[in-house]
């Protein structure tokens, strides 16, 4: 079953056709429940539930038919549940990448400073966690860790397309210390074998990467709902769904794809710098 998560968005892209095919603006529709035209942008974007007797009103005033009203309906009540990663000391702007991490069917991700999470050691969790700022307590990074180890479930999900890329300097950037990283190197070299999993190496000498200092992920669902991207912010994040922008993304996507080595080329040079770390140490 979709997260809560899936379903708001679900819901939120459905009142956003049927407004715009009733020729209705945001501000309109918001007097309708008495409310600020953010609100409507908000539940449109999938990022904040609704009552049901707002929801009744915007549909009789979208002149939705009684059917699709009740379909409707149901999506808002499965949204208005907790979400599976409730409870756990995930902040609420993390919480929601959690459910579309899990219910995508295609995650493209691109990572430049670090291993992304659903592939790092728990050694490798700890040492970035130890060294966060502000400090978190040892409760907190205990919590974390087995939530980041818990997203990695995701790893044996055999319907799942999980492609990466990884700049040259999230292999070289050490995080705790050499041993901490080499073995770091040689579990995502493990995972690049996983045959639902491709893994890319955007290498120092790659040409034609422009933006490749962008971080993002790009989650697609098939037609549960509309592809969106993932960006990290500073203790926050930022979700991009809006149809162009999503677009803009999955072009710079193909260019760092066509600029990185190969899967085979690519676990070889992550092997290479791993042995490198064993010689120096």
């Amino acid at each position: 079953m979709a997260s809560p998560t899936i379903q708001r968005r679900r819901l939120g892209l459905a009142l956003k056709r049927y407004r715009e095919a009733a020729g209705k603006m945001q501000e309109e529709a918001a007097a309708v429940i008495d409310s600020a035209a953010s609100k409507i942008s908000r539940i449109e974007l999938g990022q904040s539930g609704i009552k049901l007797t707002d929801l009744a009103l915007l549909l009789d005033f979208y002149s939705v038919d009684s059917d699709e009203a009740e379909s409707l309906k149901q999506l808002a009540r499965a949204g208005r549940q907790r979400g599976r990663w409730s409870g756990r000391g995930v902040p609420d702007w993390f919480r929601q990448f959690l459910d579309l991490e899990a219910d995508a069917s295609e995650i493209r991700w691109y990572q430049h400073e670090v291993i992304p999470g659903i592939f790092q050691t728990e050694e490798y969790i700890r040492a970035m966690l130890l060294t966060a700022q502000p400090r978190v307590s040892d409760e907190e990074v205990e919590a974390l860790i087995a939530v980041r180890l818990g997203r990695q479930s995701i790893l044996g999900d055999h319907t799942k397309k999980i492609n990466a890329i990884l700049s040259e300097s999230a292999l070289r950037r050490v995080v705790g210390d050499e041993s901490v990283m080499r073995n770091a190197l040689l579990h995502l070299a493990d995972v690049a074998r996983i045959p639902q999993v491709t893994l890319q190496v955007l290498p120092f000498n790659a040409r034609s990467a422009g933006d490749a200092w962008v971080h993002f992920i790009l989650l697609s669902f098939g037609e549960n709902a509309a592809d969106v991207v993932y960006l990290d912010v500073y203790g926050d994040a930022d979700y991009v769904d809006k149809p162009e922008d999503v677009r803009a993304y999955a072009r710079l996507w193909d260019r760092l794809q066509a600029a990185a080595t190969g899967p085979v080329e690519s676990r070889n040079l992550i092997l290479k710098i791993a042995q490198e770390m064993e010689d120096q140490s």
